[in-house]
């Protein structure tokens, strides 16, 4: 997890790389004194599921609140704090990341009635602030600081939406780095803070932000929260008491079905999505005509396929992958509610599935503005409502796109670009002659021509071929030796593309070659990708990753003494895998905020909506499958496992925090080698950020010195 991701920048959809300075010698750092981790009490709780005894020695760590546990806990971050405290050159990786992390990020503004408003990190700002702009060259204004909200900075805010006449903004407010988070909203003329605020909770994304969308004069808002029955959408007037908020859908549906809800820009329609679960294996769409105050008719609700849209002028453009596992976009027409309901006819294909994986789009100046991922690399294409291709937007290297954002009734769309080698952009285009100029530039030392980025394809063990992205110094011999840093994620139809990050800038700089495999369960190729590495079949996600350190070996990037691997979320759970099932493979591994336990995972907090992805114990032939990989029942006694650092904390109520805890023991009591099992426990941080900047550049530099430590690169000299 990178430092602006850590400190929830939201930029774009991903964060920064770039390498500057000149290449340190590569030699063994010095070590920290020897130390033993403290000892962990051992339970036999043996359990029968489907015939099989499986084993628990740990699962009194999962009660997170009682007093042993919290013990436990103090005396694993005294451990982990000795250990990383010894080890030299962290203030200097502190300063160098603060500098290349230091320029004012700002996310593509949401553009309402001449008034542009967005997030923005400032240069050295603990948390990001909401921000607008009168006009386009205009100077930025504060609108919502957080700074002042905690005492340790850990409290951040965010921008959800923003009425059609640019008074009325709706935000969030969330402790550490919890999921949950409170709503407030502020007119914006006089910064009037509305009196109410909606109860801290789980809200559902809605387009083209998260969690609330305003009607077009601010006068109310429409959201999804997840109570104690499951997700439901209400509405809520501003200046009336939320609990008095009318249910608008949902009733009687159970949790594991995720409401989310968007607005049409005139306020005449009201479209929900039901997700069957996060794979997204199924999305019904309804669409209710709000003015008519008709009920709500059923777009698709009988399909096996994803579907997302977006409304403008009385129509529903549909992005889906019904037929199409690269995705294509539908035009309905909304005129007649009762008509449409479940009438494919009606259904006018206007951007048919192509080679490239269309992940995105918006309605900008009356087109369909598409941005696609071909080779794993963004690309933008522009559409006229009949489906003929108008243009395409040139982008300025092989890198993302993100927060592509417009409005139908306005030329100026905007969109955020970052590469390996450039930091994020904010772009402005004119989508009727693609005519763009730079909106925002964040002021980061850049050093794109010292970078060489390469994309190659390897074989996997079933002979699949995966494509990888390589970023290193140029000129860089391949001797077999160099100190190489693999991450990867494989999972939920997510895709990792190219993304700048300080962190890569320091390990380039060092001498080291960053490696990013795309593995199958991501969405890099599309759906029939992603199902490649769910359910049955999770294991090629893992051989996937296995099959790329093999491939750095034998094409002599590097060898296992020199190899480290970093994972967060369903990328700790790979990396729980590799080094389970390939110690030999790995120096070092960084797992955060991992899935470790898969036979219990769906237990607890919010981790039976991934089912749809993962599979469930409760089920005998899911549970054979679970078992088989599941990293905390396959770590044995004697084993001389890689050096791990864990890395999780109380505020993490997506994935919990027991699998981390529960897996530093079991490989504290399990290892042979002398490398050592860290587990690093923030008391505010989670899957949502949590730290403030200060706090964020220190945990990373401790990361860093670690990976440093393990893989023999010698401590950054002091720059001024």
């Amino acid at each position: 997890m990178s430092v602006q991701e850590k400190v929830r920048a939201g930029v774009v959809t991903s964060v920064c790389l770039l390498a500057c300075l000149g290449v340190a010698s590569l030699a063994a750092a010095t070590s920290p004194a020897p130390m033993r981790p403290p000892a962990t009490r051992v339970e036999a709780v043996v359990e029968t599921l489907h015939g099989v005894q499986v084993r628990d020695p740990y699962r009194w760590l999962e009660d997170q609140e009682s007093a042993e546990t919290r013990a436990w806990i103090d005396a694993q971050n005294a451990y982990t704090n000795a250990v990383l405290g010894a080890l030299p050159g962290r203030e200097e990786l502190t300063r160098r990341l603060a500098r290349l992390s230091g320029g004012d990020f700002v996310s593509a503004p949401l553009a309402r009635s001449g008034r542009y408003f967005f997030v923005k990190r400032a240069a050295g700002a603990s948390q990001p602030a909401i921000c607008f702009r009168q006009r386009v060259g205009g100077g930025d204004q504060v609108l919502l600081d957080p700074t002042g909200m905690s005492p340790d900075h850990s409290t951040s805010v965010d921008l959800l939406d923003a009425s059609a006449d640019g008074k009325v903004i709706v935000y969030s407010v969330r402790q550490g780095g919890e999921d949950e988070y409170t709503v407030g909203f502020l007119r914006v003329d006089g910064r009037q803070a509305v009196p109410e605020r909606l109860p801290k909770a789980r809200y559902s994304p809605v387009a083209p932000f998260s969690g609330v969308a305003l009607t077009p004069d601010g006068g109310a808002a429409y959201y999804s929260r997840l109570g104690k029955e499951g997700w439901r959408i209400f509405r809520h007037a501003l200046g009336t008491d939320p609990t008095g908020d009318a249910l608008v859908f949902g009733e009687g549906r159970p949790p594991e079905q995720i409401l989310q809800a968007d607005l049409s820009p005139d306020g005449r329609q009201l479209a929900v999505y039901v997700r069957h679960g996060v794979s997204d294996d199924k999305v019904e769409v309804w669409v209710q005509d709000l003015v008519a105050k008709g009920p709500f008719s059923p777009i698709v609700d009988d399909l096996d396929a994803s579907f997302y849209g977006l409304m403008a002028d009385g129509h529903l453009f549909l992005r889906t992958n019904w037929k199409a596992p690269r995705w294509r976009i539908f035009d309905i027409n909304l005129s007649d509610l009762k008509a449409a309901a479940r009438d494919r006819s009606r259904w006018r294909e206007v951007v048919p599935e192509s080679a490239a994986v269309l992940t995105d789009f918006s309605l900008v100046g009356g087109k369909i503005v598409a941005s696609y991922l071909e080779n794993v690399s963004s690309r933008i294409r522009v559409f006229e409502p009949s489906g003929r291709l108008a243009r395409e937007i040139p982008l300025p290297t092989l890198g993302s796109t993100g927060d592509l954002r417009g409005s139908w009734d306005s030329d100026e769309a905007f969109y955020g670009f970052t590469s390996f080698v450039t930091p994020p952009l904010v772009y402005r285009v004119s989508v009727a002659t693609g005519r763009q100029e730079i909106w925002q530039k964040p002021a980061v030392p850049a050093a794109g021509a010292e970078i060489e980025v390469r994309q190659v394809w390897y074989p996997s063990k079933d002979g699949t071929r995966v494509p990888m992205f390589l970023v290193m110094k140029k000129g860089a011999p391949l001797d077999g030796d160099r100190p190489t840093w693999m991450t990867g994620y494989g999972g939920f139809n997510i895709s990792l593309s190219p993304y700048y990050d300080p962190e890569i800038a320091l390990w380039v700089e060092a001498g080291g070659v960053f490696a990013q495999p795309n593995l199958r369960g991501g969405g890099e190729l599309g759906e029939e990708w992603h199902r490649a590495g769910m359910l049955d079949r999770k294991q090629n996600t893992f051989d996937d990753f296995d099959a790329a350190a093999e491939w750095l070996v034998a094409n002599r990037y590097t060898r296992p003494a020199r190899l480290a691997i970093q994972g967060g979320s369903n990328g700790g759970l790979l990396v729980g895998a590799a080094i389970t099932q390939r110690p030999d493979l790995f120096q070092a591994a960084i797992a955060e905020f991992p899935l470790l336990d898969m036979v219990r995972y769906h237990r607890f907090l919010v981790a039976n909506r991934w089912i749809p992805e993962y599979g469930s114990a409760d089920d005998e032939k899911q549970f054979q499958v679970l078992y088989r990989y599941s990293p905390y029942h396959h770590v044995v006694d004697g084993t001389k496992y890689p050096a791990v650092l864990l890395v999780t904390g109380d505020a993490d109520t997506r994935v919990a925090p027991l699998h981390a805890r529960k897996m530093a023991a079991r490989l504290q009591a399990a290892t042979a080698s002398e490398r050592p099992i860290l587990l690093q426990y923030a008391l505010k941080a989670g899957h949502s950020g949590g730290l403030s900047r200060e706090a964020a550049l220190a945990e990373t530099a401790d990361q860093m010195a670690f990976l440093f430590w393990q893989l023999g690169v010698k401590p950054l000299p002091p720059q001024p």
